[in-house]
């Protein structure tokens, strides 16, 4: 065995996604799976072979082999917990998004990532869409100059194939609300490219998910940033069938541009002041749940920072830091609940 060694927390379609991509990755080496769902342990015996299985995280720090790296991809409302039972024992933490459902849980993760020197990853994959870094280094590079509206669309579909009946996902308590499981990526992207924002208002709806959900299925957010402009955020899962579009169209005083496409992945119209938009690479194509479909499929070069920043050849892509950040902001809207 040799590179960096990951256990991974909770081996769902992400988690199974995470532990495949790893036993893939030549710096990479899966020393461990949990869950407490104890009947996958067939077929991840037959899919990881020689992996050993635990059906929770304490039996495998108690008894489990060393690893450097202990991936979270549970239920939501688990991942503060889990992370800081990790730092404690000495593992560096890659959390799926998000981070926390409160603040002040990220920001105890933090803390105990402070205390312990260990390092914390979140994963928000939309960082790795080559429109979403095109976007952050024209921003960068000042070729907008003076921001003044920003107008973020994401439609999706989460019907009764996604909200199963007796699962956690549109529960208050493990899920946390629609902008934490379906949305927070985007709301990363707001802060990574734009900054913070202030002056919030929300207005929420729960138009055909009232006996799936028990929190909104829509809604319209509106706000100014702090380095001037304003923008919106208006969000659904109760589009009909599949999803419709996530969209980010900037106005500025230089130019227009829109982000667009299902998964924001492509550049839909760029009119720039002495500027040419170049060739992008492609961007991979999104992750498919078979009935329902998630954002582009960004997770090998997730895997490929971590392994990279573990051993000191470069940093974080998305930091505890900007994580937390994301969780204080979505909460701000939702206090307007």
């Amino acid at each position: 065995m040799s590179g960096v060694r990951f256990v991974i927390c909770g081996v769902g379609h992400i988690g199974r996604r995470h532990a495949a991509l790893i036993s893939r990755y030549p710096g990479a080496t899966l020393v461990a799976l949990i869950d407490v769902r104890q009947e996958l342990q067939p077929s991840l015996a037959a899919e990881f072979p020689g992996v050993p299985f635990f059906a929770s995280l304490e039996a495998y720090l108690a008894h489990g082999p060393v690893a450097d790296v202990l991936t979270v991809a549970t239920p939501n409302g688990l991942h503060a917990p889990q992370a800081v039972a990790g730092l404690r024992h000495g593992l560096h933490v890659v959390v799926e998004k998000p981070l926390a459902l409160a603040q002040a849980d990220a920001e105890t993760i933090v803390q105990t990532a402070l205390q312990t020197g260990r390092l914390v990853f979140c994963v928000m994959q939309n960082r790795y869409s080559p429109p979403a870094a095109w976007l952050k280094q024209v921003v960068d590079e000042g070729r907008l100059g003076q921001v003044y509206l920003v107008q973020f669309n994401c439609f999706w579909n989460r019907d009764a194939r996604y909200y199963k009946a007796g699962g956690w996902k549109g529960s208050q308590e493990l899920d946390g609300g629609t902008l934490f499981t379906q949305f927070s990526h985007f709301v990363d992207l707001l802060y990574w490219v734009f900054g913070d924002i202030t002056n919030i208002d929300a207005r929420f709806r729960d138009f055909n998910h009232a006996g799936l959900t028990e929190f909104e299925d829509s809604g319209l957010v509106t706000f100014d940033l702090l380095r001037g402009g304003s923008g919106t955020l208006q969000y659904s899962t109760a589009v009909w069938d599949r999803n419709l579009e996530s969209s980010l169209t900037v106005v500025a005083e230089h130019g227009s541009l829109k982000l667009g496409g299902q998964y924001m992945d492509k550049v839909e119209y760029c009119h720039l002041r002495d500027y040419t938009l170049p060739p992008l690479p492609p961007t991979n194509p999104a992750n498919d749940y078979g009935p329902y479909q998630g954002s582009a499929a960004n997770h090998v070069q997730v895997i490929e920072n971590v392994v990279e920043t573990v051993l000191q050849r470069s940093c974080a892509t998305t930091n505890a830091q900007e994580g937390l950040k994301v969780v204080e902001i979505i909460e701000r809207i939702y206090a307007l609940r």
